[in-house]
């Protein structure tokens, strides 16, 4: 398969990226300072992420807000324009088929954001106009981030989180969200193709750091978000992912509402879990959750965390367990002692 490229792709390979293919996409898995280290940056000072492999569908007009309410599960009657909403598009079996943001930009007009492998399956449920190829869009995540984007366009950095705006940079439009997948402060910027190497070159002479996929990975992995394909998918609900707070089920009718209002009468099967190890081996998707003895499930997502200096794992375990038990993560031969915690692993840092 023909792999589509970001607008940004020549300055990625002029800085040295490692790329790599990703949702039909050729994108930056890291730059010569390594994963490591552009994780730390985001924890301390500031990275940039080129995200244009996500999807934007565009709908507008005054049909647009019912037919968003009737495909995904959370509540726009919760915001109001100007403001960004998390949400799950589901199948009719209660399977998250996506997670999605929602830039209200306007009364009639939605920016709606899926994960790259899905942007049509979104499109042909909403309708709309996809207009990915005709934008990049930069995530500029950190403590610093907005300090350092405000020095050429205190615009951006002003707008709060969850927060949207149109703005105009080097005399284009350009939408601001205050989101990202960090668990740090900072803003997405969709900006269009033709002023996106300005965007992007400007951010990084005022210090900020690229990154790749690699950080961006660990990175959502150690503020417990769920990825596509790992912690959502075929067969794994809002309620298992433990993101019940994503659906209104107070609302009215969406797609894949009655499989939840049956779930919830039987409780969820499985739950969510983090476990923190208690050696730097790092953890990885699809090893077997053993608690005293039995297999109970297993990991969705698993890595080193950079900041904690442990392997951590978020996985999927029969009737849930609480916080506290002493559990192994098997591969083969291979296992791992660790212990379940809260999600997500960290907060703010410090």
């Amino acid at each position: 398969m023909d792999l589509k490229h970001s607008f940004l792709n020549s300055r990625h390979r002029e800085l040295g990226a490692k790329m790599v293919p990703f949702g039909g996409w050729e994108m930056p898995l890291s730059y010569p300072g390594g994963t490591l280290s552009e994780h730390m940056a985001c924890r301390r000072d500031s990275v940039v992420f080129d995200v244009s492999h996500l999807g934007t569908v565009a709908i507008s007009g005054p049909d647009s807000f019912e037919v968003l309410q009737r495909s995904f599960t959370n509540d726009l009657n919760k915001i109001a324009p100007g403001r960004a909403q998390y949400t799950h598009h589901l199948g009719l079996d209660g399977s998250v088929v996506d997670d999605i943001i929602v830039w209200w930009v306007s009364p009639e007009r939605f920016d709606v954001m899926p994960n790259a492998s899905n942007t049509a399956s979104v499109r042909s449920s909403i309708g709309g106009i996809d207009v990915t190829a005709s934008r990049s869009i930069l995530a500029i995540q950190g403590p610093n981030a907005r300090a350092r984007l405000g020095e050429f366009f205190p615009e951006a950095a002003a707008v709060r989180h969850f927060r949207v705006a149109e703005l105009k940079f080097a005399g284009v439009d350009v939408v601001v969200a205050g989101t990202g997948y960090t668990g740090e402060d900072g803003v997405e910027i969709a900006v269009p193709n033709s002023r996106a190497a300005e965007l992007f070159d400007r951010l990084v002479a005022a210090g900020v750091t690229p990154a790749g996929l690699g950080a961006r990975d660990t990175l959502r992995l150690e503020a417990g978000l769920p990825l596509h394909g790992h912690e959502l998918g075929q067969g794994i609900t809002p309620y298992q992912a433990g993101l019940g707070w994503v659906v209104s089920m107070d609302k009215g009718d969406f797609i894949g509402r009655q499989a939840l209002v049956e779930e919830l009468k039987r409780g969820p099967s499985r739950l969510a879990v983090g476990v923190k190890g208690l050696t730097r081996q790092p953890m990885r998707e699809g090893m077997r959750l053993i608690f005293e003895g039995n297999e109970r499930g297993f990991a969705t997502s698993g890595n080193f965390s950079p900041v904690l200096g442990v392997g951590i794992a978020i996985c999927l375990v029969d009737g849930g367990l609480p916080v506290g038990e002493s559990v192994l993560l098997r591969s083969g031969e291979r296992s791992i002692e660790g212990v379940t915690v809260p999600l997500p692993f960290i907060g703010k840092m410090p």
